[in-house]
């Protein structure tokens, strides 16, 4: 499972692993779009953050509970209490949590800073690192693997992993052993 900010892979690493792995790959971000019919940044404007929260963190637990490939979360998924504790039981039942991070000026280019991403609305580079800000130490906390992916592509940053994983003894992030009950 990836996890990171916003411009630091998370999708593209998902499906180079996926494609080095043969397995199947799903974001939660798609997920909460196609249950709710709409982008997320009209989610956002038409619901609001509370309703894309709870949202996605039913995204995050059936993907937990159905998913055997390899997932990517949204930047933000991992500030709900409970998505943390579902982590920890997917960490705790043999799965891997891989923390992508990223500075600023690599997630840029990346970003755009378009207006797709509602919580960079207004100074982007200014909210991203606010986010960051806040989120690191979550990251960092849900996470058992870190890996910076400025300077690399997609493709480099899934080798490390790959490569971690087998110093580690596992063979992919989560698969079948990481899948968790729904505690709910």
């Amino acid at each position: 499972m990836l996890v990171g900010p916003p411009g630091s892979g998370k999708s593209t690493v998902a499906e180079a692993l996926a494609l080095q792995w043969r397995v199947a790959v799903r974001d939660t971000d798609a997920d909460v779009e196609a249950a709710a019919g709409k982008p997320i940044r009209e989610i956002f404007v038409d619901d609001g953050e509370a309703t894309f929260r709870a949202w996605e963190h039913d995204a995050v637990r059936r993907a937990l509970r159905e998913h055997d490939g390899v997932l990517a979360l949204g930047g933000g998924a991992v500030l709900d209490p409970a998505t943390q504790q579902s982590l920890s039981e997917y960490r705790a039942h043999g799965g891997t949590v891989v923390f992508l991070d990223v500075s600023l000026r690599h997630a840029a280019p990346r970003v755009g800073f378009a207006t797709s991403r509602p919580l960079l609305l207004g100074n982007p580079r200014a909210q991203w690192q606010q986010l960051m800000d806040a989120r690191r130490s979550i990251y960092e906390a849900v996470s058992d693997m870190r890996l910076l992916t400025d300077d690399q592509t997609p493709e480099e940053v899934a080798a490390q992993i790959d490569a971690e994983l087998a110093a580690r003894g596992r063979d992919a992030i989560g698969g079948a052993s990481g899948n968790v009950e729904d505690p709910t």
